[in-house]
């Protein structure tokens, strides 16, 4: 049989000074080729700061709660049940400008070398550090 069950207790959670990350489906976990898959809680004023992954697609799911979502220098806000494409190599940001906690599922694509996720930090830099 090809294909994996996943039970809860063996996902890798990754914490993070903004949130956290669980692992769903990476190539040294699920043996994907195609799909990354993170579920991502972001605490209230916390968030994914501006960023890009170069080769990959990502589609932001919001699971629960409500989310500033930036794609490249436009922002909307996106509550539970809505979502945002991006485009390999485009400059997105997520942040919880609630006062709850708030989940979010993404799924990239394809899957990037052993890690299977590629991410470059670009918030420090202009335009991304002066639109917060």
């Amino acid at each position: 049989m090809q294909g994996k069950f996943i039970h809860a207790r063996d996902l890798e959670v990754e914490t993070l000074d903004w949130g956290k990350r669980t692992w769903l489906s990476l190539p040294s976990f699920t043996g994907t080729k195609s799909l990354i898959v993170i579920v991502v809680d972001l605490q209230p004023g916390f968030g994914h700061n501006f960023h890009i992954h170069p080769n990959q697609e990502e589609h932001v799911y919001v699971l629960n709660g409500e989310i500033e979502q930036w794609l490249e220098t436009e922002k909307q806000i996106l509550t539970t049940g809505d979502s945002t494409f991006i485009p390999s190599n485009t400059v997105h940001a997520s942040f919880n400008v609630s006062d709850e906690p708030v989940k979010v599922l993404a799924i990239l694509g394809p899957a990037i070398g052993e890690e299977g996720y590629e991410l470059i930090e670009v918030g420090d830099q202009a335009p991304w550090n002066t639109l917060r």
